[in-house]
Formats: structure tokens, sequence, C-alpha cells
């Protein structure tokens, strides 16, 4: 597979100040000064994972896949611009700006701006988050992942696994189509929500600790309107999260407990229990398709669902153990 992960985001905004004591007061990001313009946020080793720009205007974003090598970065132009998409090839510039070696710029079937990169550079000094946590879960999983919301989902489809790679995880038809894609370990780097409108839904930071999640939402509790998905357990990825409003028009998703997969054996499937097994009530939907996902919710409860037990290994590696609700998952019997 070409791309490794989801190296970094940007996005376009004029609130600068209340995007800072978002970040770190309440995500736990380290705020790194990039002029007057510019704020950009680290989250581990690297100079710099996500970017609020003023010059962008609000709703302008980007998202970087990272590639393993100058090769790589060749290889996939060549696979783009033989499928019809116009590539880019960005000046040293822009790469000294997005802190890599080098990167080339295309578009998605819905406009969205995607660059690919190699040669993330890492900063020389420890990353001091901006509350008390215990850290974020990147690596080479990436930065976590980015959901968007799209007028159709089948020509995305088409265009992320055809011609970019990515691989199918599974997908849910009710209380609303989305489709979820990765491209490494981590159970989706991508999202694709259709709501018949291109936008930007969320993006999915992980912590360490649970209890990092918690502390930050009792954090977003005290913040009028901030909560935009209370706390709960999807059923595909077995995050344990909460959404908080950003400054802009879109929310973060701040998660525990990811799941692994091995993307060379993963076979996906359709899940039917819902997008979650207990809790995120989602306050953005109509109130007839949150009646939906609270009846979905309820079901699960009455069944008895649950995820698989985990254990912190390092990588939150699944206990060799399985139960009916992990092989139902799986489409097995």
């Amino acid at each position: 597979m070409a791309l490794l992960g989801l190296g970094y985001a940007g996005f376009g905004s004029a609130n600068l100040e209340d995007w800072r004591q978002f970040g770190t007061g309440l995500v736990g990001l380290q705020a790194v000064e990039r002029g007057n313009s510019l704020l950009a946020f680290r989250m581990d080793d690297r100079k710099q994972r996500i970017v609020i720009d003023r010059a962008m205007g609000e709703g302008a974003r980007f998202f970087g896949w990272e590639v393993a090598d100058s090769a790589a970065l060749d290889a996939l132009a060549a696979r783009l611009e033989a499928a019809g998409v116009h590539v880019a090839a960005e000046p040293q510039a822009l790469a000294d700006a997005r802190r890599v070696r080098s990167l080339i710029s295309f578009h998605d079937p819905a406009g969205n701006r995607l660059e690919a990169f190699y040669g993330a550079e890492i900063d020389e000094t420890p990353f001091v988050p901006g509350r008390s946590i215990s850290g974020f879960r990147t690596g080479p999983l990436g930065l976590g992942h980015a959901v968007l919301t799209v007028e159709n989902i089948d020509p995305m489809m088409a265009f992320y696994i055809d011609v970019l790679g990515f691989g199918l995880s599974d997908y849910i038809s009710k209380p609303f189509r989305a489709y979820f894609f990765h491209v490494n370990a981590r159970h989706h780097s991508l999202a694709l929500i259709e709501t018949g409108r291109n936008g930007m839904h969320h993006l999915m930071v992980e912590l360490f600790s649970l209890d990092d999640v918690g502390q930050c939402y009792d954090i977003a509790l005290t913040q009028e309107d901030r909560v935009s998905v209370t706390l709960g357990r999807h059923t595909n990825d077995f995050m344990t999260s909460f959404y908080a409003k950003t400054p802009s028009s879109f929310m973060i998703e701040c998660g525990w407990g990811g799941r692994e997969i091995d993307p060379a054996t993963w076979q996906p499937v359709e899940m039917h229990d819902g997008p979650s097994l207990w809790g995120h009530e989602r306050v953005w939907l109509p109130p007839e398709d949150r009646t939906v996902a609270r009846e979905m919710r309820l079901r699960a409860a009455a069944s008895g669902l649950r995820a698989p037990v985990q254990v912190m290994e390092g990588n939150y590696k699944l206990m060799s153990g399985t139960c009916a609700w992990w092989d139902g998952v799986r489409g097995k019997s």
C-alpha cells in the first residue's frame, strides 16, 4: 500500500486564539507559533500535525498522506496521472511550511485538497502537552482519522480504493450511509458519510489513557454547546470517545482504545448494529434519525452486545479470545 497514514491536516480559520485555547486547554495539543496568520499544533515528536491558517479562509482544508520516500511519491504521482488526476509538484517553500522534505498535491472528486509527502521533520524538543495528559497514539498509525461528508459516496469510494489504494474496513446503511477505509493497522484513517453535501465532519485524535478522554469530556461539559456527540463506544473500531465542536464548522473526536486490524487479511462487512454500541447521542442529527440511532443502541443493550476485552500492550492488542459479537462483526457464524 503506497500510503502509510494520515500525516497532517490543515484548516482555514480566522479564530486563531479560540483555536489555541481549544487545542491546548481541551484536547491537550501543544501550540507552536508560525507567525501572525498561522497556528500549528504538535501531538508527538513531529514538528506539526495540525495547522490552522487564517490566510486559507473559513472552511478550506487539506490532508497530508504520508509515503515512504521519493520513489514512492513519484510512483503515486504517476498512478494519479494515469487515472486522469491532475498532480502538482509543490515548491520547496510549501514543503518547508508543511515541515516535510517534499510533497505533491491533487484533489479528490469532491474537491478536497489532498497532499502526499515524505520526510516529515522531527522536532529536537520533546512534545509538551497543553494540559496534563499521557499523550496521543500516533506513530505508524498516523495522526488519527478524518471523516468527510459527501454528496455521493460512490465516486469518492472508487477514487480512494481504486486510485489511492485504500482498503474498505466496513460500512453502515442506518441511521446514515457511511463507509470506513484503512491504509494501515488503524481500523480507519478515513471515513465518508453521505449527507447530500460535501464538507468536513470531524477529525479524530486518540489518547493513550481513557482517563485523558474522561477528563477532556469533563472540561467540554463546562463549556456551553461544546459537546456535539456524547461519550460512547463505536461498534466497528471499539473507540470510546466523544465529539467536541471546534471553533470552526467541524468536530474533533477525542477517543481511546481504538482497534487494530491486519490489512493483509481483513474482510469488510456491513455493520447492522449501528455506529455505536452505547452512548454517542448525536445532537446534530434530525430528531427522527436520533430516534433510529437510539433504538439501535437499545436493541444492542437488550441482546447483550459487547466489544471484545482489550489489554494495553503498547498498541492495545486484542486478546486472543473471541466472543459471539466479535464473530458476528467479522461475518462468522
